[in-house]
């Protein structure tokens, strides 16, 4: 008996020792060894001394509920105790009392918020049953596992946030620039736009800009989802917290620290994880409604039944398990999709995207590539295809405009070598006039030529006429004051769209639809070419967001896809909507979702993703319905006891949480851990 009552007082002792620490942080002796040199070398890597940083709320979180948590298993453990040894029950009483402190404060704030009856005030009616029956274990437990929900519920966000935003994490304190000639080394709080940064094979790009001089490799993953590196050279954009694998480059700043395409991206998913899914509401309606109701019926069942059957009763309500398990299923698939290069700016649209029935895509830049293909050069007279490319290729040199890149892309294909103009005088949206190889070359339109007192023979127009009627456009080139060529430019379909289409049709989208603002010719046959059902042609801007709400009024739930900057009126039309315009233009699209890398190819994943996301917020529904209606036959079975009401009701909440736990345990294993790491 004495080796079983000092068992008892050695666990208690123990229990207490770490009940003192919970209360007293500071008591806390920290057993692991120390670097004598630890602080010194962390002050001379930084040359300053470092700023404590204040904790992250989320965290903060976490903490305190992991903190009540281990309170309420040590009042549990007096609980134990005290039935052997008087004295420690009044000890786990008022540890009790301790622990629950927060959740009472909680409950206080949205009493005087709500000024109703809410799911807090109801399950604290329930405990205070618990505890006048004198059932404090119970109580403890109730408590204990009230701490655990919240602590899955911040660790599973938190461990989405580090998902999303992981990468800033791999940021240098301090970065290489150019200065008269000389590399030196800057903190990275210091730059500022127009800075030239030296950047090498496994260093991070810090910033976003272009890339002035060199060539490299570099993985793009954090923001496209593409595990393929991607080879930039001078004049091209790259972005912050991307890895450059290979090379070295010297990168002229544009956007640094929250400016950046990534500091744009992580705060709009940071706001994608605070929606409510329409399930989440849905349930949280029914339970709202419903929590007046089981009060006042509580009462005639406290009477009759007695006080441990309206407590079970009360823990049948579904309102505290629906709150957590919803959000929960929604994190989870906005991480995956994240994962793939998929950034949700509104975590509804996910759910919103199982319902749909009808795809609309934009066709040129969605279902055709941005810049258009050479298809053949016409040369008139003596003038050869290769002088006439020349002429074209010369005149278009310094412009950026995608009928621009086309013609000076065939040039390089070609072998032709683009020389420098003497002068150039470019209107917007007609053409280019320059001085070249001691002529005066004008590349443009029809329209532009006749302004410049071009005489238009009668075939070019019928040649402008027939390249119309195929859906190509002409570009005719002059040399001095007559026309010499022209070249006809054709949309390319993406190398992906048939296939789009086709596992937007596996995944049971019921139809699929073109808009354009093209002749009809073309877009009928682009229609019949993918194989869609419907196609609308000689479209206006202004006239997509009609044709969406046509749609719509006969029924249908409608996706748009397209650019998200000039679709914007059909996009806000839209059920949902999808943009293509990848991570340079997150700042002013209108879209719900973005594709980072800018290609169709992810377009069936997301609907996959988005009905998988219905399947789960269904079964986590249900896995919510089933304890509560066990615990209502309960009611008239009180034997059953209220901890029994509430080990059922957390079994099926950790049940129905299982794959967000799985997102939790996935902290220890981030998506690019197998990246190259930066070099020190």
């Amino acid at each position: 008996m004495f080796s079983r009552l000092g068992a008892i007082a050695a666990g208690a002792g123990y229990a207490g020792l770490s009940f003192l620490e919970e209360l007293f942080p500071e008591l806390k002796v920290d057993t692991k060894p120390h670097s004598k040199n630890s602080s010194e070398s962390a002050s001379q890597q930084t040359g300053a001394l470092v700023p404590v940083q204040a904790k992250d709320p989320l965290q903060a979180f976490i903490e305190e509920s992991q903190r009540n948590k281990r309170l309420s298993l040590y009042s549990a453990a007096f609980l134990v105790v005290g039935t052997v040894i008087p004295p420690f029950r009044i000890v786990g009483i008022a540890t009790l009392f301790f622990a629950s402190i927060p959740y009472l404060r909680d409950i206080w704030q949205n009493a005087r918020t709500e000024k109703k009856i809410t799911v807090d005030l109801l399950f604290f009616f329930a405990n205070v049953i618990t505890v006048g029956l004198g059932q404090h274990i119970t109580s403890a437990i109730n408590m204990w596992l009230v701490y655990s929900g919240y602590e899955l519920v911040g660790r599973v966000k938190n461990s989405t946030q580090k998902l999303l935003t992981d990468v800033f994490d791999q940021l240098p304190g301090t970065v290489w620039i150019m200065c008269d000639g000389t590399e030196v080394e800057v903190p990275i709080s210091s730059l500022k736009a127009g800075d030239v940064l030296v950047v090498k094979g496994g260093e991070i790009i810090p910033v976003d800009g272009y890339i002035q001089q060199g060539i490299a490799a570099i993985d793009q993953r954090a923001l496209t989802g593409e595990s393929q590196p991607a080879e930039k050279s001078e004049g091209e954009y790259v972005f912050a917290n991307t890895l450059v694998l290979s090379g070295r480059v010297l990168i002229k700043v544009d956007k640094s620290g929250e400016e950046t395409v990534s500091a744009k991206i992580v705060k709009a998913l940071q706001q994608s994880m605070d929606f409510k899914s329409k399930i989440q509401l849905k349930g949280e309606q029914w339970a709202e409604k419903a929590t007046t109701p089981t009060f006042l019926i509580s009462l005639p069942i406290f009477l009759t039944l007695g006080p441990s059957s309206a407590a079970i009763f009360i823990y049948s309500h579904i309102g505290y398990r629906i709150r957590l398990l919803a959000p929960l299923a929604t994190l989870e698939y906005v991480t995956e999709a994240s994962r793939a290069g998929i950034l949700v700016k509104d975590g509804r649209a996910l759910e919103s995207l199982y319902a749909v029935d009808t795809v609309v895509f934009d066709k040129t830049g969605t279902l055709t590539d941005d810049i258009p293909e050479v298809k053949r050069i016409v040369a008139f007279e003596q003038n050869s295809e290769r002088q006439i490319l020349t002429w074209a290729a010369a005149a278009e040199r310094r412009l950026s405009h995608p009928i621009a890149l086309a013609i000076t892309e065939k040039a390089r294909q070609e072998d032709i070598t683009i020389e420098e103009v003497e002068t150039s005088d470019y209107q917007l949206g007609f053409g280019v006039k320059v001085n070249f190889d001691g002529k005066t070359i004008r590349v443009g339109s029809l329209r532009f030529l006749k302004d410049e007192g071009i005489k238009i023979p009668k075939k070019i127009s019928e040649l402008q006429e027939d390249a119309h009627s195929a859906g190509n456009s002409l570009v005719f080139i002059s040399a001095d004051d007559k026309i010499n060529g022209a070249i006809e430019l054709q949309a390319h379909i993406r190398d992906e769209a048939a296939s789009v289409i086709q596992g937007l049709r596996r995944l049971g989208i019921k139809h699929i639809a073109i808009l354009s603002g093209d002749h009809e010719e073309p877009t009928r046959r682009l229609a019949e070419q993918l194989g869609v059902d419907d196609y609308f042609f000689g479209v206006l801007p202004e006239g997509k967001a009609d044709i969406v709400k046509q749609l719509q009024s006969e029924g249908r739930s409608v996706c748009f896809i397209g650019d998200g900057i000039n679709d914007s009126i059909a996009m806000k039309t839209a059920n949902v909507s999808i943009s293509l315009k990848g991570a340079s233009s997150i700042a002013v699209d209108v879209a719900e979702v973005l594709l980072m890398d800018g290609h169709l190819a992810n377009v069936p994943k997301l609907v996959d993703i988005a009905q998988r996301l219905d399947a789960e917020l269904k079964r986590r529904l249900r896995l919510t319905v089933i304890p509560s209606g066990i615990n209502l036959v309960s009611v008239f079975y009180p034997r059953f006891g209220i901890l029994g009401s509430l080990l059922l009701n957390t079994g099926f909440f950790f049940v129905a949480a299982r794959d967000p736990m799985a997102v939790f345990n996935s902290d220890k294993n981030k998506p690019g851990d197998d990246a190259p790491s930066r070099q020190t």
